[in-house]
């Protein structure tokens, strides 16, 4: 397991009432069903909205989730790189509060 895939997991488990699941065949954690949060090449993809997606967005190396790999990017989701991994378990808690 790298460590971008160990941030993940952690981030996801920190958060009470997170299932672990799968989301375009990746990892990815729900909550009631609904996903919040995956992997996806090393990196973290999270559904945010408001100043949480504002201010990640502006992070460097961080844009907006396009699964297909043409120009069809999910408005509300990001993908960010390791390097921000120290925020992640933040996000996801954001990210899991806004699908709740």
């Amino acid at each position: 397991m790298t460590k971008a895939e160990e941030t993940f997991t952690a981030a996801g488990q920190s958060l009470k009432g997170a299932e672990q699941s799968q989301m375009f065949g990746k990892p990815c954690f729900k909550i009631s069903g609904k996903a919040f949060c995956c992997f996806f090449e090393n990196c973290m993809v999270f559904k945010l909205t408001g100043k949480s997606h504002e201010k990640a967005l502006g992070l460097r190396g961080t844009k907006l989730f396009d699964p297909s790999g043409g120009s069809r990017p999910m408005k509300e989701c990001l993908q960010m790189a390791v390097t921000h991994g120290a925020i992640w378990p933040e996000l996801a808690k954001a990210a899991m509060m806004y699908v709740k």
